[in-house]
């Protein structure tokens, strides 16, 4: 009877997880992410938003919500955080009042030099050969691409 029962929970056992060391993994790469973003007083969200402000320079809000994965409330926060650094500035689209456009400041783009060494830095830590990170990097890709 206990083995039977083991064998109905065992897609229960943490080991079996594909959540937990996806959970455990991303918490690690944040935190080694945490010193470098200290020293440009960032928090983790408004790196990833930087990073897609100095590809962009301009980009509407709703891109920026599609982009970072985030809630539009979670992203309006954020932005005004920015906006106090004077990394940003936030406009109302000329062509279309009700749309918010993000603009990268002077200072915003000159943050990138700061930030320039951070990937290399994330890189360098992660205990996979190229070819296994490439192959990584695939799959979060295509599992973030996916419907569910």
């Amino acid at each position: 009877m206990e083995n039977n029962e083991n064998l109905k929970f065992e897609s229960l056992y943490l080991k079996n997880q594909v959540c937990f060391p996806t959970y455990a993994v991303a918490n690690k790469i944040l935190r080694r992410y945490q010193p470098l973003l200290k020293e440009l007083d960032l928090t983790y969200t408004q790196y990833i938003t930087m990073m897609v402000m100095w590809e962009k320079r301009k980009v509407n809000e709703k891109d920026l919500v599609e982009a970072l994965y985030l809630k539009a409330n979670t992203l309006t926060e954020l932005l005004k955080k920015l906006k106090k650094k004077g990394y940003i500035d936030i406009e109302k689209d000329k062509e279309d009042k009700r749309n918010i456009v993000i603009v990268l400041t002077d200072k915003g783009l000159a943050l990138r030099e700061k930030a320039v060494n951070i990937p290399s830095c994330i890189y360098q830590d992660h205990w996979l050969s190229d070819e296994e990170f490439i192959l990584f990097k695939g799959l979060l890709d295509k599992m973030l691409k996916g419907n569910w």
